[in-house]
């Protein structure tokens, strides 16, 4: 394995996982609070949280520059505190989060939606306090919906190419995932290490789905 393979195999590695773990927490807590208004206009923010499955992930990627570019006012706050996102992995994990996740979000809230209120109703009357709750109730309860979110997140996130490209650009070495390693081998004819990213992409994408079908079933 050269350099340039290993260095986008553990670059994208690093950015599907900061990405699934941001993605996790805040998709599975909007998924719990859509659980809960399904009936009282959560529509509006359901609808809205699943645009990214809908457009373009270059459209998202220029939205993206726009909302935290160096010159914005949220990019020039995170600059200020030493994060930048333009051009960098910090870039890319942004990106494929967002891409990745109206698909946590719609894990999440079935999940949610699938446990019987009267439990946790029960349990607050008998004093369970609202950590108590989650803990004992609703993430034993809606462990393997959340499992197999959390698992669509990341390969959705690992394999992310068009945002990325838009927001964190294809430096070798800093920015450039597997799915823009490939993309610049093919467009260079370099077709020897395009087969071999791909395959290991493939490979890795298989164990993914296959961690994801065992949970499922566990579930």
């Amino acid at each position: 394995m050269t350099d340039g393979i290993r260095d986008a195999l553990l670059l994208s590695l690093l950015v599907a996982s900061v990405a699934t773990v941001g993605v996790a927490l805040f998709g599975g807590l909007l998924g719990r609070w859509l659980a809960l208004r399904r009936h009282t206009g959560g529509d509006i923010v359901d609808a809205l949280a699943s645009l990214p499955l809908f457009l373009p992930p270059t459209v998202l990627g220029y939205y993206l520059t726009v909302l935290v570019g160096r010159q914005t006012p949220i990019g020039g706050f995170f600059a200020g505190i030493g994060i930048e996102f333009m051009f960098t992995w910090l870039g890319a994990a942004l990106a494929s989060g967002i891409v990745a996740f109206p698909l946590m979000i719609r894990s999440s809230r079935i999940a949610f939606e699938g446990i019987n209120r009267e439990i946790e109703d029960s349990a607050s009357l008998d004093g369970a306090g609202r950590l108590a709750r989650w803990r004992y109730i609703l993430l034993p309860l809606a462990r393997s919906g959340l499992a197999g979110g959390i698992v669509l997140t990341f390969a959705r996130a690992i394999g992310e190419f068009g945002a990325t490209l838009m927001l964190s650009g294809n430096i070798p070495g800093r920015t450039q995932t597997m799915p823009l390693a490939i993309y610049e081998a093919f467009t260079l004819g370099d077709d020897k290490t395009a087969a071999v990213l791909s395959a290991i992409l493939t490979g890795v994408s298989l164990v993914v789905v296959f961690v994801g079908l065992r949970l499922g079933k566990g579930g």
